[in-house]
């Protein structure tokens, strides 16, 4: 009697704290006659979506409009489906516009990116919810939210699950807010890449491989400077890495808060760190991403806008791998784990070099040969572990002694 107790137990406890399961939809189609409305909409106009689930089986897009609002009547209420897409790979593509709301509905299940915008001047993507509905599998498409190239965005009160690389993602992008958003069950909650004056605030990334990353990398058409990141709750991001092999975000350990690749000018403060495994925040250069993956290759049939390791970074006459500029200030950080995840090289060196004590703060201690003062400031943070790896001499050195870059 007490075993099955026990097992009925655990039941409802592990079915409690599991994405609800969708209750049964009648679903319509609705294809047609919106891919005609979003081509004919003259400028300065609404779409307006109706409440209900909807099923499509190829990207729906809208190209070179202006001041046009597409709303739903909740990401609860208007659903749109791709989980049968036959043909292309986003299920909703905008590009070449100027002030472009989307707001109030939910995507699901697209072939590849769920929403991509590109090339667009003012974007705003307010409560969508967007989703894989099966859970983190390497086969989702690689981004739920995913404006690219873009100017002037704003992505609020969002959701985003089920991505194989990044769930709330800003690429190549200038002048970005994101706000008040929920990621979870992503390789990357929240990612900027390649974008400069960003704002990344008031969110939650939970139950990812990695919560929050600021990322610099070769062989694009922009890069990154001047990033904030406050006011956010980055917690038990210790999800396995579910990625394609030689993606970018496939060298993220499992347990990683928040990870500052080779980018510059960036703040972050006034976080919660709490309970990810491996580090609350890792600062790292891309000699250290390139020489952890050399060797690997991309899986085939890989889908959707993703950056895979690039091993001849150095060609970029452009690009700077090395991190600078980077304040950490006025952070809040706690662990329950005693040891790191096992489930990477750095989780086992970590176990080594740590026990007992994963890191609050990791810096992989790869200078830059051009640059003497790379002004990285640590303080105000309470009574934290921090480990200097000494990457470059293969770990000989590794240092616990944060006062080479405390200051004020």
């Amino acid at each position: 009697m007490k075993t099955t107790y026990f097992i009925w137990i655990s039941a409802v406890l592990v079915f409690s704290c599991s994405e609800p399961a969708p209750e049964s939809r009648t679903w319509k189609s609705i294809e047609r006659d919106l891919q005609t409305q979003l081509i004919a909409t003259e400028d300065s106009s609404v779409i307006d979506l109706p409440e209900g689930n909807f099923m499509f089986t190829r990207t729906l897009s809208m190209d070179g409009k202006k001041n046009v609002t597409i709303r739903g009547k909740g990401m609860d209420k208007t659903i749109l489906s791709w989980k049968n897409q036959t043909e292309g790979a986003e299920g909703l593509r905008v590009s070449n516009g100027v002030n472009i709301v989307l707001e109030d509905f939910s995507i699901e299940d697209a072939k590849g990116d769920n929403l991509k915008v590109s090339d667009t001047d003012g974007i705003v993507m307010r409560r969508i919810r967007s989703v894989w509905a099966d859970g983190p599998k390497t086969e989702n498409g690689a981004y739920a939210l995913y404006p690219v190239l873009c100017k002037n965005v704003l992505m609020e009160e969002c959701i985003a699950m089920g991505s194989s690389d990044a769930g709330i993602y800003v690429g190549q992008s200038d002048s970005v807010i994101i706000r008040n958003n929920k990621a979870y069950w992503n390789v990357a909650g929240i990612e900027s890449e390649n974008s400069k004056w960003v704002e990344i605030y008031g969110n939650e990334a939970y139950d990812n491989t990695g919560g929050i990353l600021v990322f610099d990398l070769p062989g694009l058409t922009k890069y990154g400077h001047t990033t904030r990141v406050y006011k956010n709750i980055i917690r038990s991001n210790n999800h396995e890495n579910f990625a394609q092999k030689g993606n970018i975000v496939a060298s993220i350990p499992p347990g990683s808060g928040m990870m500052i690749l080779a980018t510059n000018t960036i703040e972050i403060f006034d976080n919660e760190f709490i309970n990810n495994r491996s580090a609350g925040i890792s600062v790292v250069s891309y000699e250290l991403v390139a020489a952890m993956n050399e060797g690997e290759q991309e899986q085939e049939n890989a889908i959707g806008g993703v950056q895979t390791v690039d091993n001849r970074y150095r060609e970029d006459a452009n690009y700077n791998p090395y991190p600078y500029n980077v304040s950490i200030h006025s952070n809040r950080f706690q662990n329950k784990h005693w040891f790191p995840t096992m489930k990477s090289d750095i989780g086992k060196l970590l176990l080594m070099k740590s026990p007992f004590s994963p890191p609050d703060i990791i810096y992989d201690g790869i200078e830059d040969p051009d640059r003497k003062e790379r002004n990285i400031c640590i303080g105000d943070n309470g009574k934290i572990t921090f480990i200097n790896l000494d990457a470059a001499n293969d770990f000989k050195s590794l240092s616990k002694d944060v006062r080479a870059f405390t200051c004020n």
